[in-house]
This record gives C-alpha cells, sequence and structure tokens, in this order.
C-alpha cells in the first residue's frame, strides 16, 4: 500500500506536535513512542510511519530550531560582531516557546550545548583577532556565547523585550572588562 507523500508530512508534523505537547509536560524518560501516537490520536497502523525512539524524535525536533549556519556564515563574516548577537536573539524570539522549555531547567542540556557551539562557530571569525591562542580563543568563545544563551533565556523567562543595543551598552563592558582579566591573568601564568 503507498501512502500520499502529503498525509505523510501531515502526520509526521501531527506526531512532532504531540511529541512537543508531551515533552513540555514529562521528561523525555517518560515519552514512549506509543505515547505520542496516542496523544496524536492516531491508531497504531501509523506507528509505522514513526519508526524513531523519543531521543531520536527530540533531535530530530532540535534540529529543527537551529538556524542553518552554512547560510548565515559568508553573511556573518562580513559584519561587525553585533550582528551574530542580533541574530541570536531572532532566532531566540522566534523559537521562544521551544528554547524556553529546552534551554530551561528540565530541558536537554545537549540542545544547550549544540547551540552554543553552533554559536561559536558563528562568531569564531571575531574572537580570533581578539586572542592570542587557541586556548584563549576557546575560553573567550565559552564564556561570551554560554553567557550570552543564558542572558536571553533569563530575559525571556522573564518577558523581557530584548533590545541589543540595550544588552551591548549595559552587559558588554562588564563582560569585557572580566575578559580582559583572564587573558591578562592567562598571560601571566605563562
Amino acid at each position: 500500500m503507498r501512502s500520499n507523500p502529503q498525509s505523510v508530512e501531515r502526520t509526521k508534523k501531527n506526531l512532532m506536535e504531540a511529541f512537543w505537547e508531551l515533552y513540555c509536560k514529562n521528561s523525555i524518560g517518560k515519552i514512549s513512542v506509543q505515547k505520542i501516537v496516542d496523544r496524536a490520536g492516531y491508531m497504531e497502523f501509523r506507528r509505522v510511519l514513526f519508526r524513531s525512539d523519543v531521543y531520536d524524535i527530540l533531535d530530530q525536533f532540535e534540529r529543527k530550531l537551529l538556524p542553518d549556519f552554512s547560510k548565515h556564515q559568508k553573511l556573518m563574516a562580513s559584519l561587525t560582531f553585533r550582528k551574530p548577537l542580533e541574530h541570536l536573539t531572532e532566532v531566540y524570539s522566534r523559537y521562544k516557546k521551544y528554547y524556553l522549555v529546552l534551554l530551561g531547567e528540565n530541558g536537554d542540556p545537549a540542545f544547550h550545548k549544540k547551540m552554543k557551539d553552533a554559536y561559536k562557530e558563528l562568531t569564531r571569525p571575531f574572537f580570533q583577532l581578539l586572542c592570542e591562542n587557541d586556548f584563549q580563543l576557546e575560553m573567550a568563545l565559552e564564556f561570551c556565547i554560554s553567557g550570552f544563551v543564558n542572558l536571553l533565556t533569563f530575559c525571556f523567562a522573564k518577558n523581557e523585550r530584548l533590545d541589543i543595543e540595550k544588552i551591548m551598552s549595559e552587559v558588554w563592558p562588564p563582560v569585557n572588562n572580566v575578559m580582559q582579566k583572564i587573558l591578562y591573568r592567562n598571560s601571566q601564568i605563562k
């Protein structure tokens, strides 16, 4: 029996939505494919279309939330450091309801890492100009990107409207000061 491609896509979409509803209320360990199928209102035979385990489903879902950086990398490389932060803020705004869960207290630590790694690669060219060696580069990337992702989570959780200019003017000076101290201390250790 052949399936209609549009019907298959609609079924997958409905199953992903059912997964998300369950994930918002339960830890991943308490979700099963059967629960997803039941939540979506499908009978057992539809499960055949959904041959994944819940961790694969979570990974598929998360990958859709991360921007296509290969598409944006060329654009970002020619712009200022503020552009990647604006881009992160825009992406976070678009997927706020998902990010608040995935990056929240009961979220997926692997997603936090995926998101940080993606933005580290996007901002790497800017930091390479400022750092003397690979260790300083990785330390600066981890510090700044982790901080910015956590800052976004904090602001969005409090329903604060983010203004990148305000963030840059209020947050960047103390961050820059701390980074200067870290880099100075690191140079003194050698």
